[in-house]
Parts: structure tokens; C-alpha cells; sequence
């Protein structure tokens, strides 16, 4: 059986060793200040400051494992310290690209491509159709790629597919055909809810994309309607001229 007595009296006298000497003064403090980045970093609602907090326990945890010493502990943080460290510097350089293309307006979505995976397309290849669930945003690499209901061919640096990702029913609105050899790039709808809930500025970015495509899928509506209605003028202008005097203008 485990002596709990034996084993708070071996605790304190450790702890009064410590004290006792500048190095256990130093590991003391970098373990309190460990334990408080812990506890403030389960107030923390965002990835990037938890990122951060967890660094700097590590780095506290790590000294006093060292200077203690304890090995697992030492060890333990040895290994969480560079992967919180490579996890918070993404999510900044993610960050930095998002106010980036946000500033500069820029909607071809060349910040995604750091988390998208490539795919190739043979010419004339579905991506898919009109009705499909969209499990999947693209952008548009290299080649050729049509809308076949409304006939319009995106160029590369597009992205697209956006719409649907985030409609209701989450179904295409139309086909999606390679004109030509294509290389895409794609990322899922995990990956985008997991970078949003990681980093806001990335959500009302993606949300700010959706909602410039849909203003310009309305003006191409409204110039195309404005260029029927000219059309119509001018043909019962046409039809007006060419009507003899003697007649009546049709309506």
C-alpha cells in the first residue's frame, strides 16, 4: 500500500529543499506561472491566445522538470512545446493572409491554399452536377473550368463552389465541367468549420467571398435584363420606323 504520510512528508521536504536554493526558487516560480497559464487558458474562447497560453506553460513546465528535476515531466513538455509553438505560428500566418486578401480585396482565395489538396481533372471530366451535395470548396489552379448551365468558363485563381457549400440544402446550383486538362485545388467542409472555429477573421472572410459572388451574380442579372429590355426597345423602334404611314403602329 502507498504511504500517503511517507509520501507528503518526502513532498514537503522536497519543497523546503527547494526553497533553499536560487535554482529551486526558479523552478517553484516557473511552475506557478505554468499552473496560472493553464487555469487562464480555460477562459480563453479563441485558438490563437489558448495557442500562446499553452507555449508558455510548456516553456514553465519544461524549467521546472529540468531544474526539479523530473524527468517525465520534462519530457512530456519537451514534446507538447514545438507542436503548440508549429500550431500558433499557423494559425498567425493564417491570420496575417486572411487580413492580407481582406485589405487588398483580394477574393481569389490564394490564402486557402495552404490547407487544400490538389486534384487533377482530364478535359471534359464532371466535377460535379447540378443537385449534388456540396461537400467541397475549389479553386481553380491551372486549365479551364465551365459552368455548363449558364456558360461561363472560370480561369485560374478562382475560387468557387462556395455557395452551395453554405446554402441551406448545401446542393449545387449547376455542373461544373473541365473545358480543358485541369489542376484543382479543394478543401473539405471539416477543414473549413475547424479553421473558423479557430480563427474568426477566417469565417467573415470566406463569409465576405460568398457574399461578393452573389453581388456579382446579381449584376450579371441585372445587366442582362438591362440588355433584353434595350433589345426589346430597339427592335419595336425598329418595327415602328418600318411601319407605313397609312397603317397603324402595332403595339
Amino acid at each position: 500500500m502507498i504511504d500517503f504520510e511517507a509520501t507528503l512528508r518526502h513532498a514537503v521536504a522536497s519543497i523546503d529543499g527547494m526553497f533553499a536554493t536560487p535554482a529551486g526558487l526558479v523552478a517553484l516560480g516557473s511552475a506557478a506561472v505554468s499552473a496560472a497559464l493553464v487555469i487562464a487558458g480555460t477562459f480563453v474562447k479563441t485558438m490563437i491566445p489558448l495557442r500562446w497560453l499553452a507555449v508558455g506553460s510548456n516553456v514553465g513546465f519544461l524549467v521546472y522538470g529540468l531544474m526539479f528535476p523530473s524527468l517525465p515531466m520534462a519530457v512530456l513538455h519537451a514534446v507538447l512545446l514545438p507542436i503548440n509553438l508549429w500550431r500558433a505560428v499557423e494559425m498567425v500566418q493564417l491570420t496575417r493572409r486572411v487580413k492580407s486578401a481582406a485589405e487588398a480585396r483580394d477574393t481569389s482565395g490564394l490564402w486557402l491554399r495552404p490547407y487544400m489538396k490538389q486534384r487533377k481533372l482530364a478535359a471534359g471530366e464532371l466535377l460535379f452536377k447540378k443537385g449534388d451535395e456540396a461537400d467541397h470548396l475549389y479553386m481553380l489552379a491551372s486549365g479551364r473550368i465551365e459552368l455548363v448551365e449558364i456558360g461561363v468558363t472560370l480561369v485560374p485563381g478562382r475560387i468557387f463552389g462556395e455557395i452551395a457549400f453554405f446554402a441551406p440544402d448545401r446542393k449545387r446550383t449547376m455542373s461544373a465541367r473541365a473545358a480543358e486538362p485541369c489542376v484543382l485545388l479543394s478543401i473539405d467542409g471539416a477543414t473549413v468549420r475547424q479553421l473558423y472555429y479557430q480563427n474568426p477573421e477566417f469565417g467573415f472572410q470566406l463569409i465576405g467571398l460568398v457574399a461578393l459572388r452573389l453581388s456579382s451574380d446579381v449584376r450579371r442579372l441585372e445587366i442582362a435584363a438591362a440588355q433584353k429590355e434595350d433589345a426589346g426597345t430597339a427592335l419595336r423602334a425598329i418595327n415602328i420606323h418600318d411601319t407605313p404611314a397609312d397603317e397603324p403602329a402595332k403595339p
